[in-house]
């Protein structure tokens, strides 16, 4: 016999208790995945009985997240700013503290064409979150990895955000001779040693995608002094960055010669994002 919705979340719910923290949601959008619908279907069908296809696959779903794997690779996609995203193993999952740095670039003072720039785009979302705000900017984004550039593609073709280019470029490696009104990054951030690289989703991802070394610190640099070539005059480079690395982040703008140098906190009111302007 098979169960109803409500009986599938509850009884997934609890397999999954002891292994996650968001429990019942991650029960209801795996199970939702599975039925295609959307979130108001789990209230006013909770009688609905699941077919069994539907409740094994359900079940096997569930096995998945128990063993660690996270909720976006299972069903394979996650929501950024409103945008549906693909995504899979190949890429950072995109997180909401993200969402600081879209919210942050769509403030500053650029042209209403402005020429953008996403460095290490990995599922497109910061890329496809601006163009789909500001449709004259003229927006390129670029990854190292190819099939990055790959599933960054296809979410942009889907989603069907044209003023968004995706290219491969290990940063500014495939951009010579070209500048930029604005340059907006999330780049590898952790320390190679941080305990956090044990636990969690992050377990799943790439850790070329999140490991820098030099406490952190060292692609963030890179980018920072190589982007000074790739800057037009008053143009603003964007960063994210761990809660702990604005001070090193700001003297480092700093060194560089950047002006009008700020730090911008996230929603848990941690240091973000760190933004500088080109003279």
């Amino acid at each position: 016999m098979t169960h109803t919705l409500e009986q599938a979340i509850a009884a997934g719910a609890k397999l999954l208790a002891a292994s996650s923290d968001s429990a019942k949601l991650d029960a209801q959008v795996l199970l939702l995945n599975i039925l295609q619908k959307p979130h108001s279907y789990l209230f006013t069908w909770p009688e609905q009985a699941l077919s069994l296809e539907q409740q094994q696959q359900f079940e096997q779903h569930c096995q998945r997240r128990l063993q660690g794997e996270p909720v976006a690779h299972i069903t394979g996609q996650r929501e950024f700013w409103s945008l549906s995203l693909e995504v899979n193993a190949t890429t950072l999952i995109p997180r909401p503290d993200t969402e600081t740095l879209v919210e942050q670039a769509l403030q500053m003072p650029v042209p209403d064409t402005a020429k953008v720039l996403d460095l290490g785009t990995g599922t497109g979302a910061i890329a496809l979150a601006l163009g789909s705000e500001m449709p004259n900017w003229q927006i390129t984004a670029v990854d190292r990895v190819k099939d990055a550039v790959a599933l960054a593609t296809r979410n942009q073709q889907r989603l069907a955000i044209n003023n968004v280019q995706v290219k491969q470029s290990n940063w500014f490696s495939a951009l010579s001779g070209e500048t930029f009104d604005l340059i907006v990054t999330n780049p590898p951030y952790i320390e190679p040693t941080d305990i956090h690289l044990k636990q969690g989703d992050v377990r799943f991802e790439p850790l070329s995608a999140l490991v820098a070394e030099d406490d952190g610190m060292a692609d963030i640099k890179q980018i920072i002094t190589q982007s000074r070539d790739y800057l037009q005059p008053k143009g603003y480079l964007l960063i994210e960055h761990g809660f702990a690395q604005g001070a090193a982040v700001r003297q480092f703008f700093k060194q560089m010669q950047f002006v009008n140098i700020s730090t911008v906190q996230d929603l848990a009111n941690n240091d973000r994002v760190t933004l500088a302007q080109w003279p």
